[in-house]
């Protein structure tokens, strides 16, 4: 699984323009743009989700949505500053299947993350994180090179092959679809996972 950026993506402004013309998988042709990361160079913690969502496809920012505003809160309780992360996503556009006018989230399939993962590697090389979250499978597949099973390894810390670490754990818009009752814990739950990586931000 290599790690090395693409020859000529030296920055994130070069990575947009690269996947803003990518049509490596068919998603790239249907989504308003790509959207790539955001938030601080050599973070201490990179978060990296599935792909964008409708919201974020419209206005180019990751995690700008109702999941997105759920991490935002779940970062918060847990201790770890969003400011002094990085997010993004294991896919840089985003896959909708159209139901009268609303555009509706539909998975990527293995094959179209396959292709977008050398973007995600140029991603990892320009931020170079000490640590890694996936938020969910298809960003813990991206990230290990496997299929990781999600409620099995949440809360803990799987080695990749170059050596960093990464925190499994759900997707926060899986909580989105928790019954009302059972919301508060399973959002408890997302943020006792994160703290794992608060340790991160102590020094």
């Amino acid at each position: 699984m290599p790690e090395r950026p693409d020859a000529g993506i030296r920055t994130l402004a070069q990575l947009k323009a690269a996947t803003l013309a990518c049509r490596e998988c068919p998603i790239g042709e249907f989504a308003t743009q790509s959207v790539i990361g955001e938030g601080r160079l050599k973070a201490r913690l990179m978060l990296v989700g599935e792909q964008p969502g409708d919201q974020e496809d419209l206005q180019g920012h990751p995690f700008i949505g109702p999941a997105g505003k759920l991490l935002s809160r779940a970062l918060e309780a847990a201790g770890i500053p969003r400011e002094q992360a990085f997010v993004s996503n294991a896919v840089k556009h985003f896959k909708f299947e159209l139901r009268g006018k609303r555009r509706i989230h539909k998975s990527p399939t293995q094959r179209e993350i396959a292709a977008c993962h050398h973007w995600l590697a140029d991603e990892i090389a320009l931020v170079q994180p000490e640590a890694l979250v996936a938020l969910g499978a298809t960003a813990a597949r991206s990230l290990l090179g496997r299929a990781v099973p999600v409620t099995a390894n949440r809360g803990q810390w799987l080695p990749r092959e170059d050596g960093l670490q990464v925190l499994v754990t759900l997707h926060p818009s899986a909580l989105l679809r928790v019954d009302p009752e059972g919301r508060e814990a399973a959002f408890e739950a997302f943020v006792d996972d994160l703290r794992q990586a608060q340790r991160l931000f102590r020094r």
